[in-house]
């Protein structure tokens, strides 16, 4: 697997624990949901820590972010019964649109990313 494949499986991993204590945060209600909770945050931003090594920042957040906030929706309505709206899946439909498309343009570190930000030698 190179880097930058597991450094998105990282930020898949990192999202999907977030789903678990964003919600956690909501509807823990004894000290071992509530450690649970904290191992998730844990868990998660030590997912998207280690995926910023090998990917650029911006793309890292967004994504992270994006399949958080889309996978807690999904969640909550399903899980815990939130009311479904077809608005609020429209919007997290055009969310993940634009996560998967900034995982597309995204350069891999393997690339020659690495010598085009490399300082240039003065000529002579």
């Amino acid at each position: 697997m190179s880097r930058a494949n597991r450094g998105w499986l990282f930020v898949l991993i990192g999202g999907l624990v977030e789903i678990g204590w964003v919600s956690g945060l909501k509807h823990s209600s004894n000290i071992w949901e509530w450690l649970l909770t904290g191992a998730g945050i844990a868990i998660s931003f030590f997912m998207m820590i280690n995926a910023t090594k090998v990917l650029p920042i911006g793309s890292v957040y967004a994504v992270f972010t994006g399949l958080g906030t889309a996978g807690t929706v999904v969640a909550e309505t399903v899980i815990f019964g939130e009311p479904f709206s077809i608005t609020k899946t429209l919007l997290i439909l055009l969310l993940l649109s634009g996560v998967i498309g900034l995982k597309m343009v995204t350069d891999s570190p393997d690339d020659d990313h690495a010598a085009s930000i490399a300082p240039k030698k003065e000529a002579i």
